[in-house]
């Protein structure tokens, strides 16, 4: 840890020299030099694909065994990351903290809140599980918060983004594989992916099943906690399809493909009505062939679902006809009272964070009520002030870009945190640790954006100013995509200065048979002579 408290964060320019040179101008040692080589080369947007790389690939379910469900080891990376990230405050050449960035005043909002709540907690007595649950919520929201402002400070270019949106994608696209294995096999392959020294937090059913379905959950450990992650990552895969670079088409497809299959499959009622969230967020900002290319898809896509899985269709339309008549739905509602009941009696701070254990009080598949229990109605206020700061800043950075390939992807991360803020209120999320990292990453992906795209407005993904068609539906439709015009200098050519020019007439004072000599002009502003790119007849050779 040490060696991070000595990096750099690289999302905004420092005041330093940009060799590394003291003030004074006196020389450092070689070792010196290489350990500046080694801290220029840790990008935060590196760190965050590591991050993004453990919390898709290795199954939630195992954690560090004497931590209990704060020891997954993302969310030791996310603890890890919030102290690099204070550690970078120490000094001015390192700080992150440069310029306006709304969601620092939120993360600290919902931060002070969890710690206000959790002294309320010890003001009167407690069991010890409790107070132990206690803990680790103090020990996630550690790492949620960390998450938030690496990403929000640290990503230092919009280049740099897309790379972490091309590879949470990527991430995304797996675990669907794993799971479309799992729902038509049953074969739980993520239980082959234990690691040495973690341990299962609790017992797993390998598959769970619905009318006959099995529910995967791939990594994660529920299949509503799998259908909402991949449904959050639905808008950045299409982002990448429509935006797709030359040869790249394919792949963009494949993953969006994974995704629309895999998420009808976890037969979960969120992921299905959080991808018509995500819809009715993107579909007013797509051109009308857009549109109408997805419709068929979406037909298309139906037809073949009923073709390959007989009655999955049917299961999915009774889950969303059913709502406010089945038994899921009236579970949800008679948690009311017992809310009201625990509400009234701690109503501002709550109770701590996590103490409301379903094996001592009850299971409430709302977060939202669950967060009015655990940290009050300050708790809440903090909660729904990180979706609404998510969906400013998405919002704000569309604003800010005049590139449309930009102004896109940020109605994606809109519509990502859309997606979060419903799928929060139909089960309990922050029990979840995929769930609720990859929401608080994406929060602090809509502020980098919101501040990448402020700083610059006309800049692209890929480093260029030059305007892209939004989007390109040519790239979508398989047809070669249109690549944005970079512009760049031309080469500095060297001028020959010994050039075969026509005789000239004689001069006065000079004799016929010494050649004329030319002084090369050396005063600034003085073009230099070009080079000549017609051939010239044959003459005396003059100096230019």
């Amino acid at each position: 840890m040490s060696s991070l408290h000595l990096t750099p964060l690289t999302g905004h320019e420092s005041g330093a020299d940009p060799a590394g040179a003291d003030r004074d101008g006196a020389d450092r040692s070689g070792v010196g030099r290489t350990g500046r080589a080694v801290a220029g080369r840790i990008d935060p947007a590196v760190v965050l694909s590591v991050f993004v790389a453990i919390l898709m690939l290795l199954p939630s379910r195992y954690v560090v065994g004497p931590l209990g469900g704060a020891g997954t080891p993302a969310g030791l990376m996310a603890v890890a990351c919030l102290l690099w990230y204070l550690s970078a405050l120490i000094t001015p050449s390192t700080t992150p903290v440069r310029g306006r960035q709304p969601l620092r005043t939120v993360v600290v909002f919902f931060v002070v809140s969890v710690l206000t709540s959790y002294a309320v907690m010890h003001a009167e007595p407690r069991a010890a599980l409790e107070v132990n649950a206690a803990d680790r919520g103090l020990i996630l929201t550690a790492g949620w918060a960390g998450l938030a402002l690496l990403a929000a400070d640290g990503i230092p270019r919009l280049e740099r983004l897309e790379v972490l949106r091309r590879r949470l994608v990527a991430g995304g696209s797996i675990v669907a594989s794993l799971g479309l294995v799992q729902f038509f096999t049953g074969i739980d392959i993520a239980g082959y992916l234990a690691v040495p020294g973690l341990t299962a937090n609790a017992d797993f059913s390998s598959v769970l099943r619905r009318d006959e379905f099995n529910r995967p959950m791939a990594t994660a450990t529920h299949p509503i906690e799998l259908g909402v992650v991949l449904t959050m990552l639905l808008p950045l895969a299409v982002h990448g399809m429509l935006h797709a670079r030359p040869g790249t088409v394919w792949r963009h497809r494949l993953q969006v493909f994974l995704l629309l299959a895999t998420i009808p499959m976890t037969v979960s009622r969120s992921a299905i009505l959080g991808m018509a969230v995500a819809a009715v967020v993107m579909v007013p900002v797509w051109p009308g062939k857009v549109r109408v290319v997805a419709l068929m898809v979406l037909g298309c896509g139906t037809v073949a679902m009923q073709a390959v899985v007989p009655g999955l269709l049917g299961t999915i339309r009774n889950l969303v006809t059913s709502i406010g008549s089945d038994s899921s739905t009236t579970a949800r509602t008679d948690d009311y009272g017992a809310v009201l009941a625990s509400v009234s009696h701690q109503p501002w701070f709550g109770r701590g964070l996590g103490t409301y254990l379903p094996q001592t009080y009850r299971i409430l598949d709302n977060q939202y009520l669950g967060t009015a229990i655990e940290t009050g109605l300050v708790g809440v206020a903090a909660l729904l002030a990180l979706f609404v700061a998510g969906w400013l800043l998405a919002r704000g950075a569309r604003r800010a870009s005049s590139n449309p390939e930009v102004r896109h992807l940020a109605q994606c991360f809109a519509a990502t945190m859309a997606v979060a803020a419903f799928s929060f209120g139909t089960f309990d999320a922050l029990s979840f640790p995929m769930i609720t990292n990859l929401m608080f990453l994406m929060l602090g992906c809509c502020a980098a954006l919101w501040r990448l795209a402020r700083e610059n407005p006309t800049a692209g993904l890929s480093g260029t100013t030059a305007a892209t068609p939004e989007p390109r539906l040519a790239g979508a439709l398989g047809s070669p995509p249109m690549t944005p015009v970079q512009f760049r200098p031309e080469p500095w050519v060297e001028p020959q200065y010994w050039l075969e020019i026509e005789p000239e007439t004689k001069s006065e004072g000079v004799p016929e048979d010494e050649p004329q000599r030319m002084h090369r002009a050396t005063r600034r502003g003085t073009q230099r002579p070009t080079q000549r790119t017609t051939q010239q007849r044959p003459g005396r050779h003059r100096k230019v």
